[in-house]
């Protein structure tokens, strides 16, 4: 009788999940493979075999960060209103920083390596983080409330975001919630109002 397949879908999801586990409550000097397996209860070769080595894990973790990514800003209801809806895309991308801190450090500024989305990796059946920012942004210019060319707007409202991500996450924004909700506001704002012309 064959011995049934120990390396499943369901053991990658869940050593996927707790690598990001890992990741978020150890930092990257307690990221090792050997703890994420202890901690998903399986061996360190099977953790081997799903993911090749250390950098195979940690692609996976950069590539499920963007998809968990995604979900939150796909959560995000569109309304009459495109400039309000994205202003609110960018509170779901800044609450994703708070909430994943050591996860978008990976995504955003790679302190492993030097990690890319190749496009086998893009699931067909799910928009990619890009893709649903830009068609907010088309959004808005369709209906007149933006002016420009919508990569264009995308990479600048992103790069704020991350920036501003990492001030609030370093406590350099401000000493008060008030004062740091103030300065998102004013900053993405700010470029809204620079693109509407």
């Amino acid at each position: 009788m064959a011995r049934p397949k120990q390396r499943t879908p369901e053991l990658r999801d869940r050593v996927l999940s707790t690598a990001v586990e890992v990741l978020g409550q150890e930092g990257f000097s307690g990221f090792t493979t050997r703890r994420v397996a202890q901690r998903a209860g399986t061996s360190l070769p099977a953790v081997y075999e799903l993911f090749t080595d250390k950098a195979g894990l940690v692609r996976a973790v950069y590539l499920e960060g963007f998809r968990r990514l995604a979900l939150a800003l796909l959560a995000v209801p569109e309304t009459e209103a495109p400039l309000a809806d994205l202003e609110q895309l960018i509170a779901a991308f800044r609450r994703f920083c708070l909430d994943y801190p050591a996860l978008a450090r990976v995504m955003f500024s790679r302190p492993f390596e030097d990690v890319d989305a190749s496009p086998g990796d893009v699931r067909p059946d799910a928009p990619t983080v890009r893709e649903i920012l830009l068609a907010r942004i088309r959004r808005c210019l369709d209906a007149g409330e933006l002016a420009g060319d919508p990569v264009d707007i995308a990479h600048v409202l992103l790069a704020l975001a991350q920036g501003l991500a990492v001030q609030e996450g370093g406590h350099w924004l401000g000493r008060s919630a008030a004062s740091v909700d103030r300065r998102w506001t004013a900053g993405v704002r700010a470029v809204l109002r620079g693109f509407a012309d």
